[in-house]
């Protein structure tokens, strides 16, 4: 009767000292990215592709082209030492609505 009073309060103090938010994968690591202006608004420079999540696999969402605008969101590092960031694209309103706004972008 005892054990399972420790066993309750160990998963008690585990889930609350656990971080929830982290997406699948793994602890993040921290990335250092210098950005112009500590802006997190990037104009992007090279055809590039937005994934579902931080992952070569992943399903393709959108291509951006050059000249696309996005904020960063979060940076993510994968078991592959690749690194990720999660975007949302700004959008006008002579862009196309069907198009997903946030996804991720390996840099």
């Amino acid at each position: 009767m005892i054990n399972h009073y420790i066993k309750n309060i160990c998963l008690i103090v585990f889930a609350l000292a656990c971080p929830i938010s982290l997406p699948a994968g793994g602890i993040q690591r921290s990335i250092n990215i210098n950005l112009n202006d500590k802006s997190n608004e990037i104009i992007i420079n090279s055809n590039k592709y937005m994934y579902f999540y931080p992952e070569k696999n992943s399903k393709k969402l959108s291509s951006l082209s050059i000249g696309s605008s996005a904020s960063i969101l979060r940076y993510w590092i994968d078991s592959d030492d690749e690194r990720w960031i999660r975007v949302e694209l700004s959008k006008s309103i002579f862009d196309n609505l069907d198009q997903p706004l946030k996804g991720w972008m390996k840099i």
